[in-house]
């Protein structure tokens, strides 16, 4: 009896189930939304307080802001293509063509992952720099006057560090989906005499197709939003999105125009967050 009269005293103290969703809405409100409202507002704001959209118009019809715009989808393509190619080759060779210490091979390049963005350009920087090992080797051994390797301060140095820092998400997920294929599907066409190339084509790809796709939108996601590397690369005249709104809030203190550019910046990253979860979403289903 005293368990049944206890039961309704615990569900007076109920709350409606609306109510339960306000908790974590104040939450992501309060650290995602207000700083956000607060960029837009700065945006859309001239210094006197006055409300003047316009401004955000003459920053998208800007040079310098095509030019970045240009620079960011160039790199985050180039980098997406060249971690779909990496983490493919890599992932058919540790997933088929297995070898004495394959599997610490792939632990060493998933720990990529773990590592600050701005550590792999440094290392970069090391072997590839102007002064870095491999000019210091080139030019102390054919006494050339001039560093013979100078692409790392360029867009492709910034391509190839962010192919580095981003196949492993690549490669992580393609070991997942590699090891669902059934071997004696791949034992069956090569005693038919099916060549390597063909049984790729025809049963690894095709079972790989769906990663790729979701695994390269999370790639071209990441790679539009890269700051550290090109930062730390200083290629010259590459100039992207995050690094322009950096150039205009920290070097030149335009903070509207910083804003402006961090609010379209947000607006593509959050389209390409939705392609990504449809993709996932659809790959689950």
């Amino acid at each position: 009896m005293a368990d049944a009269s206890a039961a309704p005293a615990r569900a007076g103290f109920a709350l409606p189930a609306g109510l339960w969703i306000a908790p974590p809405a104040l939450l992501v409100g309060g650290l995602f939304f207000y700083p956000l409202a607060l960029i837009a507002s700065a945006a859309l704001h001239g210094e006197n307080g006055a409300f003047a959209p316009q401004s955000v118009l003459a920053v998208i019809n800007s040079r310098y802001f095509l030019n970045g715009l240009i620079n960011t989808a160039e790199i985050a393509v180039a980098s997406t293509a060249g971690c779909l190619i990496v983490g493919l080759t890599m992932g058919i060779i540790l997933a088929f063509a297995p070898f004495p210490g394959a599997k610490l091979a792939a632990r060493l390049i998933e720990s990529f992952i773990a590592l600050p963005t701005f550590l792999v350009t440094l290392a970069f920087s090391f072997i590839y720099g102007s002064a870095g090992i491999l000019n210091g080797a080139l030019v102390g051994a054919f006494g050339l006057s001039t560093p013979p390797v100078d692409f790392l301060y360029s867009m492709g140095g910034v391509v190839l560090a962010e192919v580095t820092v981003y196949s492993p998400f690549v490669l992580r997920p393609l070991l997942a989906a590699f090891s669902q294929i059934d071997k004696a599907q791949l034992e069956v066409a090569s005693l038919l005499g099916a060549k390597p190339w063909l049984i790729i084509r025809r049963i690894i790809l095709p079972a790989a197709a769906p990663t790729l796709l979701a695994a390269g939108s999370l790639c071209l996601l990441l790679t539009v939003n890269e700051f550290g590397i090109v930062l730390f690369i200083g290629a010259k005249g590459v100039i992207t999105l995050p690094l322009l709104i950096y150039d205009k809030a920290i070097q030149e203190s335009d903070y509207q125009t910083a804003c402006a550019i961090a609010i379209i910046n947000v607006a593509l990253s959050l389209t390409l967050f939705g392609i990504y979860r449809n993709i996932a979403k659809r790959l689950g289903a």
